[in-house]
């Protein structure tokens, strides 16, 4: 006899009197009897392979694990956690299990329920895909964009817009659940397969979206829930429909986003404006369950009352102002300032901003409103002819070219055209930019006033002496001056001669007493042919100096004064002139050449007033581009 104590076996003595004889001479008949016991119960038990997949019964459970009968002569042992698809197990299920090994070292079976699944559910994943079979899976838990399901042992992905017809906000809520679906792809090369639940309630969802579409009718007033918020709107689930609620039907007054006026989850009531059957398009409202706000404002206000807002938002061309709840006046670029010059609203208003505006006009059935705040200051043309009467002189500062002059504003609203003509009285200026720059300060003198269009005619050489005028005395035809040929236009050439003044050469006159002919650049004396103050010309010779005989040069009296350092004989104008244009340089002159025949014939027709007429037309140009 044996026994067990701590987990040692001892065995007990035989008897003295123990007849081992008897015990020898009946081994093999005992030996026989044993062989035949054990091939009786040999043929009780089923025969097993290893790495195969049979049915077995469950017979025991604890907190761990699961004991499988599979009629061996030894059970097997699975864990639970195999098990959690399917937490219902009870003693007797029937389970297929995996034989990894009849007996290990110490003799217990070892098996499997997850390799058994796994052994045959590719072939069952592929089978539900083809036929459209409904299968039952397992919610492991949840990853990137989805959550892992367990389907037939195999690791599926289950993608978050798949879970249901609604948005799902929280995954979480569904781990650890046995949910079923549909196997909606699956790749064969990776092994990866994709299962979706809400296949399997849309056909249900459009059956009842046909039933619900059928009942609507515009005008409808329903409750419904806020299903999704986006940038342009709100979608709204009617029970099992859904239909948007744009952005712009949701209030009267202006909306940034829709979260500024409903929440997720939210009940709201809607008004159906229009759907499509065959679309299933829904188009909601909630602004037209509500009074127009235009038909509560006061009846009373009219075009020209003042009215104070708030600036809801700026724009390129102006601002909204909202005058009331919900209603909203335009409030143009063009009303905040008397300025003419183009500006951004912004630099006038910020959004939020409570301003005090003027009621232009006013279309109650339209529902427009325009707005202006200029009206509210006084306008500066108003009394334009007493502030600048024609000949005074101002300050004015340079705000933009055109080809034909300079804008120039005196004070904000009011801007006057300097032509390019009353620039300089000696220099001939090609471009308005040539002679100063945007943001420059200038003195001005007003020329001329239109009051009923708005314009002002201004000139910068007119706040000095003509010195045409005193030229005419020293510029005396037959005198001779110093000169510097400083250009060329075709057979005409340009000199440079004393005060600023500019000469005009013709070819034929430039030939020099040695036969060559003189070049630019080249310093040489020149005999006035001609002297025009009304046209600024001056026409020379230098082949005259010599061809009459007169070698000794007449210089004029003003220059004789320079040279000797004496300013007797010269007249206070002649002084200043030469104080001023002693600063200048030739290569701030001009060509005079290319006018000549356009002076001439302004001579000889004897019309005083064609600079005028040339200022007026460019006038009249400069509305066309104000407009």
């Amino acid at each position: 006899m044996s026994s067990v104590e701590n987990n040692k076996v001892t065995f007990a003595e035989p008897p003295a009197d123990f007849d081992w004889g008897a015990l020898e001479s009946h081994a093999p008949s005992a030996n026989a009897d044993h062989a035949r016991m054990e091939k009786a119960y040999e043929d009780t038990l089923s025969s097993i392979t290893e790495k195969e997949v049979i049915m077995g019964t469950v017979v025991g459970l604890n907190k761990k694990e699961a004991v499988i009968n599979i009629g061996y002569k030894s059970e097997g042992v699975v864990p639970l956690s195999e098990f959690r698809y399917k937490p219902d197990l009870a003693i007797g299920d029937k389970v297929e299990v995996y034989i990894e090994k009849q007996e290990d070292k110490s003799g217990q079976m070892i098996i499997s329920h997850k390799t058994a699944r796994v052994h045959n559910a590719w072939g069952k994943v592929n089978n539900a895909m083809e036929s459209g079979e409904i299968i039952t899976g397992y919610v492991k838990c949840r990853t990137k964009g989805g959550l892992i399901v367990d389907v037939f042992g195999l690791e599926a992905f289950l993608p978050g817009s798949q879970i249901d017809v609604k948005p799902i906000r929280d995954y979480d809520q569904y781990v650890g659940k046995n949910m079923e679906f549909k196997v909606v792809k699956i790749n064969q090369e990776f092994k990866n397969v994709v299962v979706s639940h809400k296949a399997l309630i849309e056909a249900e969802i459009e059956a009842q979206k046909k039933q619900i579409i059928s009942g609507l009718e515009k005008g409808q007033v329903l409750e419904g829930t806020v299903k999704n918020i986006t940038s342009y709107g709100v979608f709204v689930d009617l029970g099992g429909v859904d239909g948007l609620v744009h952005i712009t039907d949701l209030s009267y007054g202006r909306v940034s986003h829709p979260e500024e006026v409903v929440q997720l989850d939210q009940k709201i009531n809607v008004v159906i404006l229009d759907f499509d059957d065959e679309k299933r398009r829904i188009a909601l409202g909630v602004k037209q369950l509500s009074a127009h706000p235009w038909d509560s404002l006061d009846p009373n206000l009219n075009a020209g009352d003042k009215i104070k807002g708030k600036v809801m938002v700026t724009t390129d061309y102006g601002a909204f102002v909202e005058v009331a709840p919900g209603v909203e006046g335009l409030l143009h670029v063009s009303e905040m300032s008397w300025s003419q010059h183009l500006r951004s609203p912004k630099d006038f208003l910020t959004e939020g901003q409570e301003v005090e505006v003027q009621v232009l006009n006013i279309d109650r059935e339209e529902r427009k409103m325009s707005l202006g705040m200029k009206q509210l200051t006084k306008d500066p043309w108003e009394d334009i002819e007493y502030k600048y009467p024609v000949g005074s002189r101002h300050t004015a500062k340079v705000r933009n070219f055109t080809h034909f002059g300079i804008f120039a504003e005196l004070e904000e609203g009011v801007d006057g055209l300097i032509h390019i003509s009353d620039l300089s009285w000696t220099k001939r200026v090609k471009h308005p930019s040539d002679f100063c720059k945007v943001g420059d300060e200038m003195e001005v003198q007003v020329l001329e006033v239109d009051k009923e269009n708005r314009r002002l005619s201004l000139g910068h050489k007119q706040v000095e002496e003509n010195p045409w005028e005193v030229f005419a005395d020293t510029f005396v035809v037959g005198s001779t001056h110093e000169g510097t040929i400083v250009g060329r236009s075709g057979n005409n050439f340009t000199v440079a001669l004393p005060y600023g003044v500019e000469g005009t050469v013709a070819l034929k006159h430039l030939k020099k007493e040695d036969g060559s002919k003189a070049a630019v650049d080249e310093k040489l004396p020149f005999k006035v042919l001609e002297f025009n103050a009304d046209a600024r010309r001056i026409v020379l010779s230098h082949t005259r100096t010599f061809e009459e005989g007169d070698d000794s040069m007449d210089i004029a009296p003003a220059k004789r004064g320079r040279k000797g350092g004496d300013d007797h004989g010269q007249s206070p104008s002649v002084r200043s002139i030469n104080e001023k244009v002693e600063k200048s340089t030739l290569g701030d002159l001009s060509v005079l050449s290319d006018l000549k025949h356009a002076m001439e014939s302004s001579e000889r027709s004897g019309k005083s007033g064609k600079r005028r007429s040339r200022r007026d037309e460019d006038m009249d140009d400069m509305d066309d581009m104000e407009g």
